[in-house]
């Protein structure tokens, strides 16, 4: 089936939710990118703002739904590892990390190729891109309808606590975007690792859904991170309850809520959400946001119990201390 390109949309009142599942959603999905417009979409770490990478004014829309800074990239999505490779110039690093975690939560900056069809706006005037291939099937399957790459960033507010359901993404963008395409759940719940691959060694730009030590076993110790914005979740703010966030709290203050890890016996809360009661890193990072914005719905202020720094700790850890930065 054909998009034809077509002037961007009018957005709706009220932002409609369909089943992802459903080929006929996908297809309004589809014609609604190839228009311009912009479209929610569940992956495997938290829901996307799809839209149309090779259109700038598309790619502009993103920023406009989301408010997001333009100096902050954004990650152009493929649905092969073939598509991706003809945007960027991976090597021999990120062609091994590409092969070993790909489709998955993967993101990997190389040098963009020239005539990439990438907009400059989506790059956010850098040399370097950010690609990635989603384990989503509803993700793959829009851009291979619509055959060119699309931008995704987490489908929230910019700054704000990133979406895992449907129900997120509508109490955040409601009237600001065109669709949203319901997955259930994202099963990760923390946004892709990031890796750059244009420098030697490669560089860990932001822990995500993939462990350091697992992409360490494919391609060597990573450096950290740098001081220049040059990937998506860089920004010391970043993914902000509107509650205050206390980190590594033992105790819990009076009309504080707790987002407890692990067993909590006698603890007393305004609220409480339990991220593992069995202190599972896999099943924390899967709940974070689900628990971030629950306790942020019933309370002012959250404390957050001590994360373990190992395998995924060290993504959970990321997303709390910049939850918890000064806005």
């Amino acid at each position: 089936m054909a998009y034809p390109s077509a002037p961007i949309l009018t957005l709706p009142d009220d932002t409609p939710i369909r089943p992802a599942a459903d080929p006929a959603a996908l297809d309004a999905a589809a014609a609604i990118l190839a228009a311009g417009g912009c479209v929610a979409v569940p992956t495997e770490t938290v829901y996307g703002l799809a839209a149309d990478a090779s259109n700038g004014a598309a790619v502009a829309g993103i920023y406009q739904a989301k408010g997001r800074p333009r100096f902050n990239p954004l990650i152009a999505h493929c649905d092969t590892a073939a598509r991706a490779a003809r945007l960027v110039d991976p090597g021999d690093i990120g062609a091994a990390l590409a092969s070993a975690f790909w489709p998955g939560p993967l993101t990997l900056v190389a040098p963009r190729r020239a005539g990439a069809p990438v907009s400059d706006l989506a790059a956010a005037g850098l040399e370097t891109l950010a690609v990635r291939v989603p384990r989503s099937e509803a993700l793959r399957a829009l851009i291979a309808r619509l055959d060119r790459p699309l931008a995704a960033p987490s489908a929230n507010a910019s700054g704000q606590i990133s979406p895992t359901t449907a129900q997120h993404v509508k109490a955040s963008l409601n009237g600001r975007i065109h669709l949203i395409l319901d997955g259930g759940p994202c099963p990760v719940g923390v946004e892709s690792t990031i890796v750059d691959v244009s420098v030697s060694p490669p560089r860990l730009l932001r822990p995500g859904g993939i462990a350091r030590e697992t992409l360490e076993a494919v391609c060597g110790p990573l450096a950290g991170v740098g001081s220049q914005v040059t990937a998506p979740g860089m920004m010391k703010s970043h993914y902000a309850p509107r509650a205050a966030l206390r980190l590594n709290a033992r105790d819990v203050r009076p009309g504080e809520a707790y987002l407890a890890f692990g067993p909590h016996a006698g603890i007393e809360a305004a609220a409480l959400f339990n991220l593992s009661p069995a202190g599972d890193l896999v099943e924390a990072a899967a709940t974070l946001f689900a628990g971030l914005h629950a306790l942020d719905a019933r309370a002012d202020r959250i404390a957050a119990a001590p994360i373990p720094r190992e395998g995924l700790g060290e993504a959970i850890n990321d997303r709390l201390e910049r939850a918890a930065a000064e806005r």
